[in-house]
């Protein structure tokens, strides 16, 4: 599947804030102009924001966050706003049941791409079966675990000490020493990035 493999400050710095692209070791500000955005001079005159120019930035950002193309991102709009829930909630429901996302937040993962990148490369395991598909659907209860093999990788255990610095989501319950975790529930939309404004 095609993936975006440009510069990822430049999806930040156009965003105006961090989208969790890149590892949270240094602050992002060290890593990347937040002063403006890319292709604007210093002291250049931005475009007046528009309703329409607003509702495609965000979901831009929505995008480039959870690395998704345009193709995959609108079947999941589809998908939410058949539910009788408020679309933009039940969009962001779907974005975080993803089992990349789902490893990325179990910290297994400094980043959403490594998590992706840990199931296709057969890292991961949900309720003791062998997952290769990042967009697999976690459902609430189940196990997210790492196989017995891949245990032994830094970048995993390198995760894990970051996540356990800045602290889990609260709708998982990671077990560490054992390379597992549970996804309690799907998150509420309390629970998710206030940065994000769906509307």
């Amino acid at each position: 599947m095609a993936r975006y493999r440009g510069p990822t400050c430049k999806l930040a710095r156009r965003a105006g804030t961090d989208l969790s692209l890149k590892s949270p070791i240094r602050a992002l500000d060290s890593k990347c102009k937040f002063d403006r955005p890319p292709g604007f001079k210093a002291g250049g005159r931005r475009p007046r924001a528009t309703v329409y120019g607003t509702q495609l930035r965000e979901k831009q950002k929505l995008r480039h966050m959870y690395g998704l193309m345009e193709k995959q991102f609108h079947s999941y709009y589809l998908t939410a706003a058949r539910s009788k829930a408020a679309t933009g909630e039940k969009l962001l429901q779907l974005l975080e049941s993803r089992l990349d996302s789902a490893v990325y937040r179990m910290g297994f993962a400094i980043t959403r791409a490594e998590g992706r990148q840990l199931v296709s490369h057969n890292a991961i395991m949900v309720n003791g079966s062998r997952v290769n598909i990042s967009s697999y659907q976690v459902k609430a209860g189940d196990e997210v675990s790492i196989r017995e093999r891949s245990r032994g990788q830094l970048r995993i255990k390198a995760g894990l000490e970051i996540a356990e610095q800045i602290g889990f989501v609260p709708w998982v319950d990671v077990d560490a020493k054992n390379f597992k975790g549970i996804f309690k529930a799907v998150p509420d939309r309390a629970d998710l990035s206030q940065e994000i404004d769906e509307s």
